[in-house]
C-alpha cells in the first residue's frame, strides 16, 4: 500500500516537474511565459492523437514535444519580435491552447489511448518496497530526474548557462557585450515549450492514457508557481514538484477514505497549497529579490 502511494505521488509529480523546469529556463532568460497551461494541453492532445493514429506512444511523445515547441515559437514571435506584453500574450495563448485542443480532440473523446509502458528489469523491479519505484517506472519519469540535474548543470556549470543567466539579469549589459539576447531568449522559450508539451504528452500517454478536454486541469499554473516556490533553482523545483504531487494524491486518498470533508474542497487542496506557498514566499522579500532574474518580464529592443 505504502509503495503504491509513493509511486502514484511520483507519477503525479512528473508533469509538474518537467513543465516547471522548462519555465525555469525561460524565466532565467528574462522572459515570463504564462502560456504553459495552453502548451501543456496542446501537447496532450497532439501526443494522444499521434499515438492513437500510429499505434506508437513514442511518436506521440515526439509529437507532443514538437507541438509544444511550435506553440512556444508563436509566443516568442509575439513577445520577442513584435514586443507585445508578455503577460497578456501568455494568457491569450493559454486560452487559445485550451480552445484549440478541445476542437482538435473532439473526435478522440472516449477512445482508449496507447499507453507508454513501464520499464521492467528482472530481479530489480521485483525488489520489495523500492523495486517498482526505482526500477519499474515509465521512461519519462527517469527523463524528468535526469532533466533536473541536466538543467542545474547547464545553468550553473557551463558558459552557455552563465550567458543565459546574464541575459535574464541584465539584457542591456549582455547586448553591449555582443550577446544575442533575442536569439538566446528564443531558444529558452522553445525549450520551455518543448518541456510543457512533453508534460502534456505524459498526461495523455502515461498518467491517464485517454483524451479529456482541458485535461491539464491547472497543472500549468502550478508549474509556474513552482518556479517561484523554488527560487529559480532546479533542485528545489524537484522537491516542490513532489510536495505538490503528494498534496494532489493525498486529497484523492482522503476522498476514497470517505473523510467528512466536501469533495470539492479536497479537490481544491493543490491550488490552495499553491496560494499558501506563494504568500509565504512573498513575505521573505530579500530572498525573492536575490534570486529573481532582474530583467524578468521586461521587453528588449536592441536599437531602442
Amino acid at each position: 500500500m505504502f509503495e503504491q502511494i509513493i509511486i502514484t505521488i511520483a507519477t503525479a509529480a512528473t508533469p509538474l516537474l518537467i513543465a516547471a523546469l522548462g519555465e525555469l529556463v525561460v524565466e532565467r532568460s528574462g522572459v515570463l511565459n504564462l502560456g504553459v497551461e495552453g502548451m501543456m494541453v496542446m501537447g496532450a492532445v497532439s501526443g494522444f492523437a499521434v499515438a492513437l493514429t500510429t499505434g506508437s506512444p513514442w511518436l506521440g511523445v515526439l509529437a507532443a514535444i514538437i507541438v509544444g515547441a511550435l506553440f512556444s515559437l508563436l509566443f516568442g514571435f509575439l513577445t520577442l519580435t513584435l514586443v507585445t506584453n508578455q503577460v497578456a500574450t501568455g494568457l491569450a495563448l493559454t486560452l487559445l491552447g485550451i480552445g484549440l485542443s478541445g476542437m482538435i480532440g473532439e473526435s478522440f473523446v472516449g477512445q482508449p489511448g496507447v499507453k507508454l509502458g513501464q520499464i521492467y528489469i528482472p530481479g530489480l523491479t521485483d525488489i520489495p518496497l523500492v523495486g517498482r519505484l526505482f526500477f519499474g517506472q515509465d521512461p519519462i519519469f527517469y527523463l524528468s530526474i535526469l532533466l533536473t540535474f541536466a538543467v542545474a548543470w547547464f545553468l550553473f556549470r557551463t558558459r552557455a548557462g552563465l550567458t543565459l543567466r546574464s541575459v535574464g539579469d541584465n539584457h542591456t549589459s549582455a547586448h553591449a557585450l555582443g550577446i544575442n539576447v533575442i536569439g538566446i531568449r528564443y531558444l529558452a522559450v522553445m525549450f520551455g515549450g518543448a518541456c510543457a508539451g512533453l508534460a502534456g504528452g505524459f498526461l495523455s500517454l502515461v498518467y491517464t492514457p485517454q483524451w479529456i478536454e482541458n485535461m491539464s486541469a491547472g497543472r500549468g499554473w502550478i508549474a509556474l508557481a513552482l518556479v517561484v516556490f523554488a527560487s529559480w533553482r532546479p533542485l528545489r523545483v524537484l522537491a516542490g514538484a513532489y510536495l505538490f504531487g503528494a498534496v494532489s494524491i493525498g486529497q484523492l486518498h482522503a476522498q476514497a477514505l470517505g473523510i467528512g470533508i466536501p469533495s470539492q474542497l479536497l479537490s481544491s487542496l493543490p491550488y490552495l497549497a499553491t496560494i499558501v506557498v506563494l504568500v509565504l514566499i512573498s513575505r521573505n522579500r530579500r530572498l525573492t529579490l536575490i534570486n529573481t532574474p532582474a530583467s524578468l518580464g521586461r521587453p528588449f529592443v536592441p536599437d531602442r
